[in-house]
Order: C-alpha cells, then sequence, then structure tokens
C-alpha cells in the first residue's frame, strides 16, 4: 500500500474534492495551461526532425562521421530510458515540479549541443538533451491527466495531433532553412526561446494540488529498468547495422536485457513503492492498450522510416521536402483524431474507436504493400490517408484509456508507461523493417543483376549511400532494378505490418467499456482494478 497522501492547496478544500478525480478547472485556466503544454510536446517532437537535416553539416563541421550514429542513438538511450523514471517522479514528488526539471534539463543540453565543439561533447550533451527530453512528453500527457476528466479530455486531443503534423512536415523544412541561412548550432538554440515560453506559462498557469509522501524512491528498480531498456534500444540500433544479430554482442545485450528484466520484475513485488506497479497489466484495458500502443509504435515508425525512401528513389520525389512527403498520413492523423475526440467527448464511449482503428491501420498497411514501381504518387498518397486515419483512432485514444484505468495518484506512471510501450515499439519496428527491407532489396538486386548487382545497390553499405542524385548517375539498368528492389522491399515491409497489426486487433476486442472519469452525468466510474 502506497503511502502517498496528495493534499490540496490551502486556496482549495481538500475535504470537497475526490482525490481520484481531477479538481474542477475554469475553461480560461485550462486554456492557459495548455498553451504551455502545446509548446512543450512542439519542443520535444521538433528536435530530431530538426536536427537530422543539419547532420550532414554537423559532421562536415565537428569530423568524426564514425560516430554520427551516436548523436541520435545518445539522445534516444537517454530519452527512453528516463521515460518510466520521470513518469514515477511526478506521481511521489509533484508533477509540476517534475516537468519545469525536465524542461531546464532539456533547455540545458539544447544551449550545451549548440555550443559543442566536438563530436564526442555533442553527443554527450545530446545525452543530456534526452534526459531532459524523456520528462516532456510524459509530463505533458500526466498534467493534462489530472487536470481534465477523461470524458472532456477528447476536446484537446486534436491539438496535440496538431502538433505533431506540424512537427513532422515543418521540423525537416525548419531545420533546412536554419542550416542554409544561420548555422547547424541553431538548430539547438531554437529549443530555447521556446522552452523559454513554456516554462513561463507553466509556472504562472498550472496550479497541482500539493505532495506530500514519505516513500522511498525505488532505485534498485530505477537502475534494473534503465539497464534493461537500454539494452533493448542498443539491441535494435545495432543489430544488423554495426553487428550481425547473431553476434556475441548482440546476444550478450539480449542476456543482460533479459537477466535485468527479469530482476526488475522481481524487485517490483517487493518494494513499498514500486518505480513500475506491474499490478496495473491485472488490469485487463491498461494491458491491452499498452499492446495497441506498442503496435502503433511499430507501424508509425515503419511507416516514417521507409515511405520517404519510396517516394524519393522509385517516384523522384525531391529529397529536400521530405516531411511533405507524410502530409497525407499526418492529414489523416489529424482529421479523425479531432472527429474521434470530439464523438469521445459528446458520447462517453471509447472502446469502437481502437477496434475500428487497429482494423484501418491494418488495411492502410496492406493497402500500402502494393506499391509498385508504377504506383502514383495520388495513389500512394490516398493508402497513406488510410494508414494515417488508422493512427488517428488510436494516438490519443490509447492514452485516454491507459489514464483512465489508473487511480490519480498513478497518473505519471500511466502516462509514461504508454509513452514508453509506444517507444520500444517504433525502436523494435524500425530494426525488424530494416532486417527485412535490407534482406528484401538485397535478394531482389541479385535476381535482377547477379552477385554484381547485390555490391551496386543491394549491400548494406551501399543502401546507407544510394541517394537519389546518385541512382540517377548510375546505369539505367541498374536503376531500373533497384527500383524493383525498393518496391519488392517496401511490399515486404507492409506486408508484415499488416500481419502484426492483427495482433493490435486482438487486443483491441480485449477492451472493456468501462465509464470515463468525470461524465457529464455525473456518473461514478466503475472500480479500475478488474482481473484480466
Amino acid at each position: 500500500m502506497s503511502q502517498q497522501q496528495v493534499e490540496a492547496a490551502a486556496d482549495e478544500p481538500a475535504a470537497a474534492q475526490d482525490p481520484t478525480e481531477p479538481a474542477p478547472r475554469s475553461p480560461r485556466e485550462i486554456r492557459l495551461v495548455m498553451v504551455g503544454l502545446v509548446v512543450t510536446m512542439l519542443l520535444a517532437m521538433l528536435d530530431n526532425l530538426i536536427v537530422g537535416t543539419a547532420m550532414p553539416t554537423i559532421v562536415g563541421d565537428l569530423g568524426g562521421a564514425e560516430h554520427l550514429s551516436w548523436v541520435v542513438t545518445a539522445y534516444t538511450l537517454a530519452t527512453a530510458a528516463s521515460t518510466p523514471i520521470w513518469g514515477k517522479l511526478g506521481d511521489l514528488l509533484g508533477r509540476k515540479g517534475t516537468f519545469l526539471t525536465s524542461i531546464v534539463i532539456f533547455l540545458v543540453g539544447s544551449a550545451l549541443s549548440g555550443l559543442s565543439q566536438t563530436m564526442g561533447q555533442l553527443i554527450a550533451f545530446r545525452a543530456v538533451q534526452g534526459l531532459g527530453a524523456g520528462g516532456l512528453m510524459v509530463g505533458v500527457m500526466s498534467i493534462m491527466g489530472a487536470l481534465i476528466p477523461p470524458r472532456d479530455r477528447g476536446k484537446y486531443q486534436g491539438m496535440f495531433a496538431a502538433v505533431m503534423a506540424l512537427a513532422t512536415i515543418g521540423g525537416p523544412l525548419i531545420g533546412g532553412f536554419i542550416t542554409d541561412h544561420l548555422s547547424w548550432h541553431w538548430t539547438f538554440y531554437i529549443n530555447l526561446p521556446l522552452g523559454i515560453v513554456a516554462l513561463a506559462v507553466v509556472v504562472v498557469t498550472l496550479h497541482l494540488p500539493k505532495v506530500r509522501t514519505k516513500a522511498k524512491i525505488d532505485y534498485l528498480g530505477a537502475l534494473l529498468l534503465t539497464v534493461g531498456i537500454t539494452s533493448l534500444v542498443l539491441i535494435t540500433t545495432w543489430g544488423g547495422q554495426q553487428y550481425a544479430w547473431g553476434s556475441k554482442e548482440i546476444l550478450g545485450l539480449g542476456a543482460l536485457a533479459a537477466a535485468t528484466l527479469i530482476g526488475f520484475c522481481y524487485v517490483e513485488q517487493r518494494v513499498e513503492e514500486p518505480m513500475l506497479p506491474l499490478g496495473l497489466f491485472k488490469n485487463r484495458n491498461f494491458a491491452a492498450v499498452s499492446v495497441i500502443g506498442f503496435i502503433v509504435g511499430f507501424a508509425m515508425f515503419g511507416a516514417v522510416t521507409f515511405l520517404p525512401l519510396y517516394q524519393q528513389t522509385v517516384q523522384g520525389a525531391s529529397a529536400t521536402n521530405s516531411g511533405l512527403l507524410l502530409m497525407p498520413m499526418m492529414f489523416g492523423m489529424l482529421v479523425i483524431s479531432l472527429v474521434v475526440g470530439q464523438a469521445i467527448t459528446k458520447t462517453g464511449k471509447y472502446r469502437i474507436y481502437p477496434i475500428i482503428g487497429t482494423a484501418v491501420m491494418a488495411g492502410g498497411s496492406l493497402l500500402l504493400s502494393t506499391l509498385g514501381t508504377d504506383t502514383s504518387r495520388f495513389t500512394s498518397a490516398c493508402y497513406m490517408i488510410v494508414l494515417g486515419a488508422g493512427m488517428g483512432f488510436l494516438m490519443q485514444v490509447t492514452m485516454l484509456v491507459a489514464q483512465n484505468s489508473v487511480e490519480l495518484k498513478d497518473m505519471g506512471v500511466a502516462s509514461s508507461t504508454a509513452t514508453l510501450f509506444r517507444t520500444i515499439g517504433g525502436s523494435f519496428g524500425v530494426a525488424l523493417f530494416g532486417a527485412i527491407f535490407t534482406s528484401r532489396v538485397t535478394s531482389t538486386m541479385k535476381d535482377r543483376l547477379g552477385a554484381a548487382g547485390a555490391a551496386k545497390g543491394g549491400g548494406k553499405g551501399s543502401l546507407s549511400s544510394m541517394s537519389p542524385e546518385a541512382l540517377r548517375k548510375l546505369d539505367p539498368r541498374v536503376q531500373d532494378a533497384y527500383h524493383h528492389a525498393v518496391s519488392n522491399g517496401i511490399h515486404t515491409v507492409f506486408l508484415w505490418g499488416a500481419v502484426i497489426s492483427l495482433v493490435a486487433v486482438a487486443a483491441a476486442l480485449f477492451l472493456r467499456e468501462v465509464a470515463l472519469r468525470g461524465s457529464g452525468s455525473g456518473e461514478k466510474a466503475e472500480p479500475q482494478l478488474e482481473a484480466v
């Protein structure tokens, strides 16, 4: 039993408010706080997209191209490993304080990254930045959960879907503009004014109940979970790229991940205040949406990674406008997310949307598996809209169900767990789909051109450097073979994506319609800790 006690601030009578429910807020107060939350989410999502376009320039300035992948890996590792820790610290020590701390750490990391003079410094400071980033998304979602009852949360979901679309489309464009007209240092400095705005708004407008707890922080659990998550991310980052899947390095990381995660589960069942209460997974809805979130990350990051490659190499789209290539998918996601959010607020019903969403996502993946060398951009855009629509049914609903499945005191853990499953799913998706794609491209090149063709267009090293400009300089026969190879790779990736999405359909069918807290009728939610 947790010793955490939530005491209302002096100007908010504690007796009048059920501690399991968000305190009533005026529409004006919520709108003001949402400004800070939206800016913070934009900050979190823009960073990697802006920095990605500047990486060639950064390498040219700092050198150390052999360590280029670590600029991304250090950030990703720190973000994934710190996400569940930020969520639990918010529950124990107060969400506002931990949220502000994560923003400050992110801004310090951004400033130091911009000041970097060597690749080693940049990698280290990117890790600091990632450590703060782990708390940004979790903080936004858990604070939203503490402020707004689940029934009313749908009205605000569209804002976050819009931020995601804006970041995906605008990030590469902003990064390219900054790199060309200012310097790569400003791809990090641009975070500072946005972060200062978010800090100021949150400090002034956000008022949450004070938290006082005597429970000890689960340091051992945090350590084991961090090592386990880090090992998993390194496996998916290095496997099939830097090291062979059967190498001693990858197998060693797999053994380390298994040992630490088993140890984590053992510890969590015995400590007073576990970092991640395993009892949450006894809740049928929480377990189901965790599986769905994992697969959504799997499908989304796979699409974001491989669709631009197909459109640039096979359809001849411009690489400089790569952010625009995903606009149809983001448009479908945004529109459906807005509609679903309003419908949930109006009716209080949500179970049907994950079922529809997972089915549509599977259908969109199946449609994208039919892309070929002669598929028009209009046709591929229509298929992307279908995939985006499926994700629109799921992106915010999975977080809503996860938060509605726990008590208010565990809002941070629920938010961080949902975010973590989506992040790990994306990491595994890119790794698995990357291995499938590379294998398929290599075999197709061999079939069409023989072993020499595989060396030209299908080898691991050449795939990473086969830019559209370089491709146009090759022999037309090699170009044609490579177009077919990429198309076959896309076909296989999305066919597997459709199959994996069926697991999400099955998980969605297990969801139960539990009344959303704060419903308009004033009805109380059913007890949430139901058995699976």
